[in-house]
């Protein structure tokens, strides 16, 4: 009764509110109501009950706030004054002709299996390029722009056809083409695959999330694999954020229907080689690439989005899962926060790793993969040859350093000096740890950065120690 009564109107007022939570506030507070003196005239008697406090509906509006960060990113304003730089970058000659053949030219022919058979036969170590996507995603928020990425692209179709492939999409680079640079992902795509028709190009499938923040329908997943196909992604790779197998196994499936490369994604965390760390042992990890495998996966990859991989505990990982699997390509994806990353990715390659990550010198380093210039020069005459010449990678590497100065607003560097060891203890992904960083300053908490981080370390304990991988994290 109460309720009903409370949705007319107060005296003189006209209008509804639009909750009756203020009204039953007073009379829960109405002293002849606590009596239980009150009869079926009692709301009439006490016009009073009317007078309702407006309320502040704190958690509503905080809600609010935390959705529309999570759709569109911080509103904080840039903690720099940088400015873009004025000098355009110079791209290096090109050969006139045709491109080389690639393992795309292999894909093409041989399907999936065939390309998956090629890479595990290939002698020497493959690397993949991750400067057009997520290098540029951990180091420059991912604003680089389509029409920076199709200057360079010739040159790299000519000179470094032999990569296992060029990680171009996916990942944060859909919606931030959408939301901050005005362009289509998929005309970037499409204009790509027209300029480097000879390498395999990959993305980064959320598994049941595909590029967004959100469980979708599962056509849904299929439909954007199918159409990511027809438009020229020839690699998925597939992972959950907290290696839920159910999502995973979609991803897998809808990428494979569409009739991708399907490169299961093992998220990494912890420390193997560590007996103290046992949530996340070698075990745990043998045990989901079990799993993967027999799901049918074309390729594994460790994914280390952290960087955490060190020598010894690569050797350990990737040498199991080598002596497990004898014939199923592995892949290896870090970052180099700590500084480590070139040491544990030829560990990986020397445990029998057939592709780690690499992104060209200047886009490279701290939360972005190790360098490609490193990689090739460490490898060159030995078993892991990359057969890439290290001039070329000179050539790559000077277009991106001028180019770079082009995003100086959102450059890490502008508040991020060095990597950081620490990362072994807090365990930030590469991308997350560039964007804290970054907010931090945004929000005047600079100096502070260090109990940030202490802080992340004692939420993540508090959670159960998570997998940690930075998967849409963006700058707004």
């Amino acid at each position: 009764m109460l309720s009903n009564q409370s949705q007319r109107s107060p005296p003189g007022t006209g209008s509804l509110h639009p909750t009756n939570i203020p009204f039953l506030q007073n009379v829960l507070s109405n002293t002849q109501f606590l009596h239980a003196t009150v009869d079926t005239q009692f709301i009439d008697e006490n016009q009073e009950l009317f007078n309702l406090k407006p309320t502040q509906n704190r958690a509503q509006k905080l809600l609010h706030y935390l959705g529309h960060v999570m759709v569109n990113g911080p509103t904080t304003p840039l903690p720099v004054k940088a400015k873009p730089s004025a000098i355009d970058p110079v791209v290096p000659p090109v050969s006139m002709g045709d491109p080389p053949l690639g393992f795309r030219d292999v894909l093409l022919r041989d399907g999936p299996e065939g390309f998956a058979k090629a890479v595990r036969a290939h002698k020497g170590l493959l690397l993949m390029d991750t400067t057009f996507r997520d290098a540029h995603q951990s180091l420059l928020a991912t604003r680089v722009r389509t029409h920076d990425l199709k200057k360079i692209s010739p040159f790299v179709s000519h000179n470094f056809n032999n990569l296992y492939s060029l990680e171009n999409w996916g990942g944060a680079t859909f919606d931030v083409a959408m939301r901050f640079l005005s362009e289509c992902p998929w005309k970037r795509l499409q204009e790509m695959r027209a300029l480097i028709p000879n390498v395999p190009f990959q993305m980064l499938l959320r598994g049941a999330n595909a590029v967004g923040y959100t469980n979708y329908p599962d056509n849904a997943v299929f439909k954007f694999c199918e159409v990511a196909k027809e438009n020229g992604m020839d690699v998925f790779r597939v992972f959950d954020s907290l290696n839920y197998l159910p999502n995973m196994l979609l991803g897998m499936e809808a990428a494979g229907a569409a009739g991708g490369v399907v490169e299961a994604a093992i998220s990494y965390t912890g420390d193997v080689a560590d007996p103290a760390r046992q949530k996340y042992s070698l075990d745990y990890y043998m045990k989901l690439a079990d799993e993967l495998v027999r799901a049918g996966t074309h390729v594994l990859c460790i994914k280390d989005m952290a960087g955490l991989l060190k020598p010894e505990s690569s050797k350990m990982l990737i040498g199991a899962l080598r002596d497990r699997f004898p014939d199923m390509p592995i892949h290896v994806h870090t970052h180099d926060t700590a500084g480590a990353g070139v040491a544990a990715m030829l560990a990986c390659a020397e445990a029998g790793a057939d592709v780690v990550d690499v992104a060209v010198d200047s886009m490279a380093g701290m939360t972005s993969q190790p360098s490609m210039g490193a990689m090739v020069a460490c490898a060159k005459g030995t078993k892991l040859d990359t057969g890439i010449p290290l001039e070329k990678v000179y050539d790559y590497s000077e277009y991106w350093e001028v180019a770079r100065g082009l995003y100086a607003p959102f450059d890490c560097t502008a508040t991020m000096k060095s990597g950081n060891a620490d990362v072994y203890e807090n365990e930030i992904p590469g991308g997350q740890y560039t964007n804290l960083h970054f907010q931090a300053h945004s929000m005047g908490l600079g100096h502070k950065f260090k109990q940030v981080k202490k802080s992340y370390t004692e939420a993540n304990k508090l959670l159960g120690d998570l997998i940690k991988t930075k998967a849409g994290i963006i700058l707004g």
